[in-house]
Order: structure tokens, then sequence, then C-alpha cells
């Protein structure tokens, strides 16, 4: 069962950043990160009604309610970064480094939760390392130069240590917490933090504003966030984590097909090799 839910995570993960891309054209990263939140809090409490879960509140014990917090705080770190990433960046070269933070996830699995490293999981790991760096190589080594080339690079990093941080704590924060329930604490959580950037970075007597024409991709990307979150902390419950987050990173080709419909942006046949070799070796992190 937590095989399902993690492949409709990643489907809606995979719509998540093609949408969220629509809606920050114009709009500044971090307040469009703060609109999306909204939805996806709305999103996650109707559930915890849904399921009958919100009269457990009181009754989550002290531990799992530290790394839930934990676990929205990395999160909130992680979508800040991403969407800014997403801004300056290509949706295709993005997409792959923030993924591999599957790799980073098992290494914490080990460490952490004492989850096991077999020989298949070994080149797995390898084969997303290099197919990563082939996605992400440019065909013109010219716009490596520019400021923007760099900065999406970094952005895109932090938020692959933010997501694998993310997971370990998601992981240890649900144990004894109904899954929906810990979802929306989580997300409470990535609201104020994402807020509160906002009102940090706003520039003086600049008006918080958002094209009509952006605003609805933002909550449509808020809502299929929303989806994913549920399916992958569901899964998260069912299932290790060293298994979930691998399949939940197969979201990294359903971004490619829509990015290559919406944005049109084609893979060279470099990256192609790459985007074989990521999803190989995802699949091998499953045995």
């Amino acid at each position: 069962m937590w095989l399902a839910f993690a492949a409709g995570s990643a489907f809606f993960a995979g719509v998540t950043s093609i949408l969220a891309k629509c809606g920050i054209r114009k709009t500044d990263s971090n307040l469009a990160t703060a609109i999306r939140t909204i939805v996806v809090l709305l999103f996650a409490w109707v559930m915890v009604f849904i399921a009958g879960s919100q009269g457990q509140i009181t009754q989550i014990p002290g531990r799992s309610l530290l790394f839930l917090v934990l676990s929205g705080l990395a999160t909130g770190a992680s979508w800040l970064c991403y969407f800014r990433a997403l801004q300056i960046g290509d949706v295709n070269k993005v997409v792959p480094v923030d993924k591999s933070s599957s790799v980073l996830t098992i290494l914490l699995a080990l460490i952490l939760l004492h989850e096991e490293l077999s020989v298949c999981k070994g080149i797995g790991i390898a084969g997303i390392g290099l197919g990563t760096w082939l996605m992400i190589q440019p065909k013109d080594p010219a716009p490596l130069e520019r400021k923007e080339g760099k900065a999406w690079f970094l952005y895109a990093a932090l938020s692959a240590v933010f997501a694998s941080l993310t997971s370990i704590l998601g992981k240890a924060g649900i144990e004894d917490v109904e899954s929906n329930l810990g979802t929306a604490i989580r997300t409470g959580v990535v609201l104020i933090m994402a807020w509160l950037v906002v009102l940090v970075t706003r520039k003086p007597g600049r008006p918080l504003t958002v094209p009509r024409s952006e605003l609805g991709f933002i909550c449509l990307s808020g809502a299929a966030t929303g989806a994913s979150w549920l399916c992958y902390y569901r899964a998260l419950q069912l299932g290790p984590a060293s298994l979930v987050a691998p399949v939940d990173k197969l979201s990294i080709l359903v971004t490619v097909a829509f990015s290559r419909i919406v944005f049109h942006e084609r893979l060279s046949r470099r990256s192609f090799l790459g985007l074989v070799l990521v999803t190989a070796g995802t699949l091998l992190l499953l045995f």
C-alpha cells in the first residue's frame, strides 16, 4: 500500500513544479510560496477532519511534536530555495538537483534510522549522481558565467539538503501521530515561516501584489502540493524512508514531460542520458 501512496506523491509533486513555474514568472518566489502554503494548509486540515483525527492534537507526544516542527522548518526552507531556483533557472535543470536529495536521505536514514544499504542501492546512488551531473551540464558553457547561472544551482542544492532533512525528521515525527494531522501541523509551521520571510525580505513601500494571471497557477500548485504531501507522509508512515523517498523522486519524469509540453524545454542527448541514469538509479534504490 505504501507504494501506491508514494506513486501518487510523485505524480502530484511533478505537476507542482510546472504549475509553480507558471505562477512565478512575475511574482516574487517567496510571496508565491507563502500564498501556496495557505492553500496547502486548508487542504491538509480538510483531510484531518475527513479522517476524524482532529481530536488527537492534544495527545501528540512532545517528542513527535518537536520533530514535526523541525520537519516543517526544513520543508519551508526547502520550498523557499526550490521556488527561487525555479524562478531563475530551467525546470529541467533545477528539478534533477532537487531530486538528488534522495541520495542524502538514504545516507541520513543509514546513520539516524539504522536502515540498511544494499549493493543495488549503492549502484543506484552512483547512477543518480552521474545522471544529475549530466542533466545540469549546459549546452553552451557561457550561461554559467552569468550570476543567475550560478545562483539557480545554489538554491536548488540547498533545496535538496533541506528536503532530505524533511524526510528524516518527518519520519521521526509521525511515528505516533495520524499522518494527516502530522501533515497539517507541519504545514502550519511552513506557513508561519514563509510569511515571516516575506515580511523580512519585503522592500519598504513595495506592495505585495500578484498578477491575476499567475494567482490561479500558484493556488493550483498549492493544491497539487497538498495532495502530494498527504500521499507522501502516509507512505512514510507505512513504509521505510529509504524506499518511499526514491519513488517520490520519480516525479522528475512527470516534470520533464510537462516541461516539454508547457515550456518547450528540450533535453539534449547528454541530458536524456542523464535522465535515464537518474531513473534507473532511483529504481535500483528500491532493491
